[in-house]
């Protein structure tokens, strides 16, 4: 998906929890970015609303949190390591909400991605998740493997606030998600990491493809 501002970057978000140019804890909160192939970035979240950036090339800072903040909204104060202001925008408040409430736009997560994501989540403050509303719906747009965990845990709660992302293909997943039983973050289906690939990231491309077209 197009995001605003980075358009002519080539900037690379690493999804994988093992690469060895990154740390460990940056990983684990997909703050890890590549641009145009040389240049390696880290975005570390340090609370609620905040978070450190490093990297070999400044003048693309802003590009970096621009990309970041497309997944992660909820962070409004970035800073570099000496503490120095970098970027900071207009705070998100955050609220709770019951799991059972939230309609997911996806259908599918990975079991590998979601063993991963449960060595780090055991309250409801490690899940923080964007939401839209849809008529009736509150729908998410992130975030389906974190709720999968939080509901496989037994958590009835989790954090959320309203994006301000736009995202038109939502009422579509929606719908698509309804089609297949899909109703709560308890009922997402999970699939091995490779039918994940297929159904999953095929159905995302097919359904982008369509735009470019």
């Amino acid at each position: 998906m197009p995001i605003k501002g980075v358009e002519q970057l080539d900037i690379e978000r690493i999804n994988s929890y093992e690469d060895n140019r990154f740390s460990e804890k940056v990983l684990r909160q997909h703050g890890a970015f590549v641009v145009n192939g040389i240049f390696f970035y880290e975005v570390l979240i340090t609370g609620t609303s905040e978070a450190v950036i490093t990297g070999e090339n400044r003048k693309y800072y802003e590009a970096v949190i621009e990309y970041f903040r497309f997944f992660a909204e909820h962070i409004t104060t970035f800073r570099d390591v000496q503490g120095n202001m970098v970027k900071e925008f207009p705070k998100v408040e955050l609220f709770e909400i019951p799991l059972k409430n939230i309609q997911p736009s996806q259908f599918y997560v990975d079991k590998s991605k979601k063993k991963e994501v449960g060595t780090f989540i055991h309250t409801k403050e490690d899940v923080i998740i964007p939401l839209k509303k849809f008529g009736n719906e509150i729908v998410s747009m992130d975030g389906h493997t974190r709720m999968a965990v939080a509901a496989e845990k037994g958590l009835d709660t989790v954090l959320a606030f309203w994006s301000a992302e736009e995202a038109d293909y939502l009422e579509y997943f929606v719908t698509e998600a309804q089609k297949r039983n899909i109703y709560t973050p308890h009922d997402l289906t999970k699939l091995e990491h490779d039918e994940y690939e297929e159904k999953w990231n095929g159905f995302c491309d097919a359904y982008f493809a369509q735009g470019d077209e």
